[in-house]
């Protein structure tokens, strides 16, 4: 019989430090699957969305080379939730079934999945063994995301508002890094920590 890895989803709010830990839990050995460059995958030239997107959207929201306009699409899912729930419907079946298909070609001992909207899709949960969240207060998120992105604060607020809260992430977890005033190391050390914890 096959071995089954360890499933465990990794998640946290924008800027919280979630694909530096996936990085160090691949330096661990774990295969991680990051359903946000799937995402953006799907969303580049040729990309599989990219049709139906034209199509529910117009090709004002498609881009001089063919990928979708990624600001213009933020401004219109931010204030109307119906473009929103379009646009998930579009793009969420894509990458689930890419995420199945590499679940099942995986030859590890724990699979990650890097999810960023994890706790506000409920059909994750039962496919998981474990939820890893990383946190940090909002101030250091916005601090973040403005030297990573250049995004400007109310930009960003406007994400973290179409997050789940910090409370409910932390509620969802089974465990918890919180990554505020550490150095890279220091959250190396956590991470390697928690993995010996839970036996990765």
């Amino acid at each position: 019989m096959a071995h089954t890895p360890i499933r465990i989803g990794l998640t946290g709010g924008i800027g919280s430090g979630k694909s530096t830990v996936a990085g160090f839990l691949r330096e661990l050995g774990a295969e991680v699957i990051d359903a946000d460059a799937i995402s953006r995958a799907s969303t580049q030239a040729g990309g599989s969305a990219m049709p139906h997107i034209e199509e529910v959207f117009g090709q004002t929201f498609v881009s001089p080379d063919g990928s979708l306009d990624r600001e213009r699409m933020r401004e219109r899912i931010f204030s109307d939730p119906a473009a929103r729930a379009q646009l998930e419907a579009i793009v969420h079946p894509l990458v689930a079934k890419a995420i199945r298909e590499l679940s099942e070609n995986a030859q590890t001992n724990c699979l990650v999945f890097d999810i960023p909207l994890l706790v506000e899709n409920r059909r994750w949960r039962p496919q998981l063994d474990l939820v890893w969240v990383v946190d940090c207060e909002t101030r250091t998120q916005i601090s973040r995301v403005m030297v990573r992105s250049g995004w400007d604060d109310v930009g960003i607020r406007a994400v973290i508002q179409n997050q789940s809260p910090r409370l409910a992430r932390v509620a969802a977890a089974d465990a918890v890094l919180f990554n505020e005033g550490l150095e890279l190391s220091d959250l190396r050390t956590m991470v390697k920590q928690l993995a010996v914890k839970f036996g990765l």
